[in-house]
């Protein structure tokens, strides 16, 4: 599996002009200026707590793996996750662009079935999509009692109401019809499966019962997480512990920068900035920061170009090294070989 290399190039490239537009919008020499006032001691937590984030969730990936038959180690469950933090991180639309990199490489460092590492970082990715409803509600929550909501807040809470009735339905009529989604999904497979073999020297089509077989095998592999509740309890807990992790971050950034505010702030505004993921761009780059620098700044009362500096040394802490350290786990595991 080919990595586009030049998607990610020209995406990178309209990323950082996005992030360049802001900040000149903001004004570059404030946001040097609340830079500066950065607390080295407190900056220097900051990569603790996103090694807390990558091994909290990587132990969620360990725990769904344990249930579908594929018992790894700690440090090989980290160390994969934190792989495939990169493939999100380095292709457009995020998650979307980097499940089927992620899927591979799960697949091919456990020696299992593509399907298997597919249903595998699906399963994460969906533990992790509750946890962020909850939290966002808590500040949300916080933020109703203490203030009155701004048009941005009222925005954001229409936007975490929205989301936790929409895909938990979405999800249970999914699976009430997952046998006509199987069939649907293989109808839809099986053509375009033909079509990208034809440019393929040496592969055959495969046939519709086998991508039958496959798509069943993913459905399976998700049953069994979704049935073995204590399992999903623990997993769910340290999808909770990720997603308190990235907020402390944000958090600490604002601290280190001599603007303390309520823990409230981050708990609301991260998980609902994470949904800028899902733009073209990798790893949501500049999406992400536009919609945190949005929402920090009617929150908690900061100036823009605090806001700015804070959120630029969150997602050094977020971003850029675990796309580091990824990129390194993803050599260490294969990646070069997809």
């Amino acid at each position: 599996m080919d990595v586009n290399v030049r998607a990610t190039v020209v995406g990178f490239l309209a990323a950082l002009l996005l992030l360049g537009g802001l900040v000149t919008f903001v004004g570059i020499d404030a946001t040097l200026d609340a830079l500066r006032m950065a607390d080295p001691a407190i900056l220097a937590l900051l990569p603790v707590v996103a090694v807390a984030w990558l091994t909290a969730w990587g132990l969620s990936l360990r725990i769904v793996l344990t249930v579908v038959g594929t018992p790894i180690s700690t440090a090989k469950a980290v160390g994969i996750y934190t792989a495939a933090v990169f493939a999100n991180n380095v292709t457009p639309f995020g998650q979307a662009g980097g499940e089927p990199v992620t899927a591979f490489l799960i697949a091919d460092a456990t020696n299992n079935r593509y399907e298997t590492g597919l249903a595998a970082i699906a399963s994460v990715d969906a533990l992790n999509l509750f946890p962020s409803l909850s939290i966002a509600a808590v500040g949300l929550g916080y933020y109703a009692a203490t203030a009155t909501l701004g048009r941005q807040l009222q925005i954001a809470s229409a936007a975490v109401a929205i989301l936790a009735v929409l895909i938990p339905l979405a999800g249970y009529a999914v699976w009430r019809r997952r046998d006509s989604v199987e069939e649907g999904i293989t109808r839809t497979l099986t053509p375009l499966a033909a079509a990208v073999t034809r440019f393929l020297p040496g592969r055959s089509p495969p046939s519709e019962e086998s991508v039958r077989v496959r798509v069943n095998g993913f459905f399976h592999a998700i049953e069994r997480v979704a049935t073995d509740r204590r399992q999903l309890v623990l997993a769910l807990g340290f999808a909770t512990i990720g997603w308190l992790a990235l907020s402390t971050s944000l958090w600490l950034s604002l601290y280190a920068l001599g603007h303390p505010v309520p823990l409230a702030a981050a708990l609301l505004i991260v998980p609902i900035g994470s949904i800028a993921s899902v733009t073209p761009f990798p790893g949501g780059l500049g999406g992400i920061e536009a919609v945190l620098i949005t929402l920090l700044v009617p929150t908690t009362g900061i100036t823009a170009a605090t806001a700015t500096a804070a959120v630029l040394i969150h997602r050094v802490a977020t971003y850029w090294i675990p796309t580091v350290l990824g990129g390194g786990a993803a050599m260490w595991f294969g990646l070069d070989r997809m």
